[in-house]
């Protein structure tokens, strides 16, 4: 629990979350796991990894739920974010909206 905590403050990015961090008590294996290196990687279709501002390529035309639009294949996506929670999502910029993605249907451009 401690690590998500963690965790979480540090997605966050602003400044009160980074001294709640700061300030964190933690117990060793929390702090262990807390100075580990990730260990996974967000990897696109063709399992290249992925890094935060990328561009990706649609592989496949994606219907976007609740926008009303579908996100033709061959679309760019610049600037790519990493979804810290799930390295099986990405999120981008399509036709002015701001998406999740699956990286299962994107490539590294």
């Amino acid at each position: 629990m401690q690590f998500a905590v963690w965790q979480k403050l540090g997605a966050l990015g602003e400044p009160w979350a980074q001294e709640a961090r700061d300030g964190m008590i933690m117990s060793e294996e929390a702090q262990a796991w807390a100075d580990a290196p990730p260990s996974v990687a967000h990897r696109d279709s063709n399992g290249a990894v992925l890094v935060q501002g990328d561009q990706v390529v649609l592989i496949k035309d994606l219907p976007v739920k609740g926008a009303g639009f579908t996100a033709k294949r061959g679309t760019v996506v610049r600037g790519i974010g990493l979804v810290a929670d799930n390295v099986g999502h990405i999120e981008g910029r399509v036709e002015g909206q701001r998406i999740v993605i699956l990286t299962e249907f994107v490539k590294k451009r």
